[in-house]
């Protein structure tokens, strides 16, 4: 077995224009400040020039120095603006347009092929960057008709699929090349949101070895799905992991789908650590059963609760979580010294 590295942080809800969010090497102070060891950092322009990093390994050893001066690591890059930019349905072009860089506003295929650009720079940086996963969406064509009705006509789901694997197949090659897991945040919105869905994709792309999964537990509990079964089944394409706690709390007027309310009112939302219902004793136990060796990185979201806060108190509650693996069983104390014979022997053989 092996210890899960952290804490560490996601900086996407903490970037902002005022001190000390608004530099890298701000934030990097900042969150060792409060004892985080590492930030999962998103690729925002204004703090990271990702083709830049995929061009040049000089800039990323001084990215790379600089936190390390402040007493970070990057745990792993985050393109999760770039990744839900490769497939939009037309639904929803002009509310992902803001994703975008204002001259490819309006021009959907141009959007696209510049996201897809951008996710395999994030291949090529990190490999520059030393590191071993990277965080990402799937994007969404099929998304619009995720209730069956009215009822979907044959060969939609199937087409929205093959569609999805040829932009993503590419960017996968691309990461396989730099040696870096491609890891899916499963997450309602994204074509890949449970279980079921990265099977689909999973398949289609040939079990590709780079294909693989940010597991956050929040986003199951907002499903109604058995987040702890979830570890046990997909353990081994599990390579990111988000510490994000949520609450779901179903009522005679409003479940899942929530009602059109917003955050504060729904029956399901994100809560900061320690404020929901996930059971994270039992999530880290499960990875850590399974040997996940990677980072425990807190995203902070929470309807109620200061950012700030929540930042602060995540690095306890993630160091109380983080199990020190043992060495030995904890019976080898009472070890006979057996060896083949006398176990024959106590068979009666």
């Amino acid at each position: 077995m092996k210890t899960i590295k952290g804490p560490a942080i996601f900086l996407a809800q903490f970037i902002g224009d005022k001190a000390p969010f608004d530099t890298l090497d701000n934030l990097g102070r900042w969150a060792a400040s409060l004892g985080y060891k590492g930030i999962q950092l998103p690729t925002d322009p204004a703090f990271f020039d990702l083709e830049k990093a995929a061009a040049s390994k000089t800039y990323c050893d001084d990215v790379k120095g600089r936190l390390g001066e402040a007493g970070v690591e990057i745990t792993e890059l985050s393109t999760h603006i770039q990744g839900q930019l490769v497939a939009v349905h037309p639904a929803y072009d002009a509310m992902f347009d803001g994703f975008a860089p204002a001259h490819l506003r309006g021009k959907p295929g141009e959007r696209q092929v510049w996201a897809v650009n951008q996710i395999k720079c994030a291949a090529k940086a990190s490999e520059h960057l030393g590191l071993k996963s990277h965080a990402t969406f799937s994007g969404a064509l099929a998304w619009p008709f995720v209730y069956p009705w009215p009822q979907r006509p044959a060969g939609l789901v199937e087409e929205a699929f093959s569609e999805l694997v040829r932009r993503w197949y590419p960017i996968l090659d691309a990461f396989e090349a730099s040696g870096i897991d491609l890891c899916y945040e499963l997450h309602p919105g994204e074509d890949l949101h449970d279980g079921v869905t990265f099977e689909r994709f999973l398949a289609a792309v040939g079990n590709h070895v780079r294909a693989n999964i940010l597991y956050d537990p929040s986003h199951f509990v907002l499903q109604a799905m058995d987040y702890l079964d979830f570890i046990d089944i997909y353990h081994e394409r599990i390579r990111a992991f988000h510490v994000k706690d949520a609450e779901f709390n179903p009522t005679g007027r409003s479940g899942v789908y929530g009602g059109y309310q917003g955050w504060v009112d729904r029956p399901g939302r994100f809560r900061s650590l320690g404020d929901g219902q996930v059971d994270f004793g039992a999530v880290f136990s499960k990875l850590t059963q399974h040997d996940f060796d990677g980072w425990a990185v807190l995203e902070w979201e929470c309807a109620l609760k200061h950012p700030e806060d929540g930042a602060r108190e995540g690095v306890l509650f993630i160091n109380n979580h983080i199990i020190r693996v043992t060495e030995r069983a904890f019976d080898d104390f009472a070890s006979g010294g057996t060896d083949a014979a006398a176990n024959r022997r106590l068979l009666g053989l």
